[in-house]
């Protein structure tokens, strides 16, 4: 009798541990969800002048930006930017005002890394996938680093400073006086013509130039340091012989300090017409779906889901994701040979997505 009680007692034991081992997890990313910001970028029919100053005609039609925000989207920078865009068959145009009582700049090295300078930088996807995308920096000397990046920095990514955007113009103008400490400057001006063929060449299929709709991915931002003057001149300022912090403002929230999370970035429209005003923004449904399956990849890479990675081969998880209030959808964890996945069944469109331990996001 006492041998029947004890088998039970186990048989019970183990079908309570079995039971919890089958419940899902129960996950949260509300909190590191990001909802991109998006511009509709409308058509020139007149030349761009490349001089700084976005004095032409169609640059009045052309919509400024919001006001950058700081990186992690919780300070508020010290200094206002903005930036408002055209394009063209040939070019897409950038113009960015940076609020500046002190402007300077020491790098004069095209492809120098620009953002020990004060700076302002544009990120570029035209895929959308977030591998395979451009960035370029430039300083208040006009001095530029362009460079192309295979994946982010996060999963091994390359820097290939020898990808050079080598039509693209750009200008720099100095409301004020460079590299002059004795007087209080009020801003800098950055005008560019970036041209599209080497960004169409980073598309998928079809390799054409933007159709109406068309929509990339972009994000800017602006390096800011604090300075010493010394012997006349600006140099950045140090405390105990280290370099303080940079400031990081952008347009698009990244709510991380770092520009390399490109499924953040903000989304580009293109449009035929000479003025945006009467343009609606195509939304993604499963924007959040996806934001989601980005938000899974980056615990489970690098934050706190990284036990699942200690998971046998084969093996597999259920999870319940809550990713806005009162929101949850239901995730799977699969241990593969490679390393992870998960597959998300959108509640929105019914379609299944799946991210690996790249970050490569698909839809089936």
């Amino acid at each position: 009798m006492k041998y029947f009680v004890y088998i039970v007692l186990c048989l019970s034991i183990v079908s309570c541990h079995t039971k919890q081992e089958s419940e899902p997890i129960q996950v949260s990313v509300s909190n590191v969800i990001v909802k991109p910001k998006h511009y509709i970028v409308s058509k020139s029919t007149d030349a761009i002048i490349i001089d700084g100053n976005a004095n032409e005609k169609a640059w009045e039609f052309a919509e400024f930006s919001d006001k950058f925000i700081d990186i992690e989207g919780i300070k508020t920078p010290k200094f206002d930017t903005q930036v408002k865009m055209l394009w063209d068959d040939t070019n897409l145009y950038v113009y960015a005002e940076l609020n500046e009582p002190h402007i300077w700049g020491t790098l004069t090295q095209r492809d120098a890394v620009i953002f020990y300078n004060n700076d302002f930088e544009v990120f570029l996807d035209p895929a959308g996938q977030g591998i395979g995308y451009g960035e370029i920096e430039i300083n208040a000397l006009n001095t530029v680093w362009d460079l192309y990046l295979n994946k982010p920095y996060r999963i091994g990514g390359k820097a290939n400073f020898e990808w050079n955007l080598n039509q693209l113009k750009t200008a720099v103008n100095i409301h004020g006086t460079l590299n002059n400490p004795v007087d209080k400057d009020s801003i800098w001006t950055v005008e560019m013509a970036i041209p599209l063929k080497p960004l169409i060449a980073l598309k998928n299929r079809p390799k054409t130039i933007p159709k109406e709709g068309e929509q990339w991915r972009i994000n800017f931002s602006r390096v800011q340091w604090d300075h010493d003057i010394i012997a006349g001149k600006y140099h950045r300022k140090k405390v105990n012989d280290n370099y303080l912090k940079e400031y990081n403002w952008v347009w698009s929230n990244q709510k991380v300090i770092n520009m390399h999370e490109p499924e953040k970035w903000g989304f580009l429209q293109f449009t035929e017409d000479t003025s945006s005003e009467n343009i609606t923004f195509i939304e993604d449904v499963d924007l959040d779906i996806k934001q989601t399956a980005y938000a899974l990849f980056r615990k489970t890479r690098y934050n706190d889901l990284k036990y699942l990675l200690d998971e046998e081969q084969n093996s597999s998880k259920s999870i319940v994701v809550t990713y806005a209030k009162n929101k949850t959808l239901k995730a799977t964890f699969y241990k593969t040979f490679f390393g992870f996945e998960f597959r998300i069944e959108s509640p929105n469109s019914n379609r299944t997505y799946i991210i690996n331990q790249e970050g490569t996001l698909k839809a089936l």
